[in-house]
């Protein structure tokens, strides 16, 4: 249709694919989406992943309790590891410009090796922005410290 037509006379396309997409999205229906290879694929799936689970455990409350207690000790434990050393910190410092913690001597050496090589250090927590980590942003992270210390006595 376009190149028939003269330059002036084209068409808004946003709106004629918009158009065509509405036109196509209502013949739609539920019937179809049930006879979807993939959809009854995803759907058995489920239902095969939820008997696993519930032989797993008689009481579903109770194993959803467990689960959401593996994902808190695991997330916890994760904010214990320095993102530098992938050790577990004994002396947490927290960046005040980004918030970030690491094992203080680690990034006290990284920051002191840039200096001498004339350069800004990164923060080392995978995606963050800060460019320009000085020791002077660090600050001891007692609160960290001290779930650190209770969680290693438990």
């Amino acid at each position: 249709q376009i190149k028939r037509e003269k330059p002036e006379n084209i068409p808004d396309l946003k709106y004629l694919v918009k158009e065509k997409f509405t036109a196509l999205e209502s013949k739609n229906s539920d019937s179809d989406l049930q006879r979807n290879e993939k959809y009854v694929y995803f759907k058995d799936q489920l239902k095969q992943m939820r008997k696993q689970f519930c032989h797993q455990s008689d009481n579903d409350n109770e194993a959803i309790e467990q689960i959401d207690e593996d994902i808190a000790v695991t997330q916890s434990q994760m904010n214990f590891i320095c993102p530098i050393t992938q050790m577990e910190m004994k002396r947490p410092v927290r960046n005040k410009v980004c918030g970030h913690t690491y094992e203080e001597d680690a990034i006290l050496k990284i920051i002191q090796t840039r200096k001498q090589q004339k350069k800004k250090v990164r923060c080392p927590k995978i995606g963050c922005s800060h460019a320009d980590v000085k020791g002077s942003d660090l600050v001891p992270d007692e609160a960290l410290k001290r779930a650190i210390d209770s969680q290693n006595k438990q």
